[in-house]
């Protein structure tokens, strides 16, 4: 049996679909979000957050900031990634380079285990 999946970008804040998605991380008081967005509403997002950002007392932070608690499970992060598209490509999944990988290829992925 042949699978063919396909997998479609979507703009989280328009709904906009689109091969030019990307996905931001977003880190506020310890609390963060990862949104995925078009270059344009990207460009928007930092044109709104820029007075902000270029205050005279800001301060930059580098690396990784976290919320204390629980560090973060192995699966289903970044590094799981390369490995789960290199196993859907051997095994007849359309997986794009970039992106979110799809639910149903992460649950074939792990049922192959």
């Amino acid at each position: 049996m042949a699978q063919k999946v396909i997998t479609t970008y979507v703009d989280d804040l328009t709904g906009e679909a689109s091969s030019h998605i990307s996905t931001h991380s977003i880190l506020v008081d310890g609390a963060g979000v990862e949104i995925d967005l078009t270059d344009d509403n990207y460009e928007k997002l930092l044109e709104l957050l820029n007075p902000y950002l270029h205050a005279e007392g800001a301060r930059r932070v580098r690396g990784a900031a976290r919320a204390k608690g629980k560090p973060k499970a192995a699966s289903g992060g970044k590094d799981d990634s390369s490995a789960i598209r290199a196993w859907a490509r051997d095994n007849g999944f359309d997986v794009s380079d970039r992106g979110r990988v799809p639910a149903s290829v992460r649950e074939a992925y792990e049922k192959a285990k």
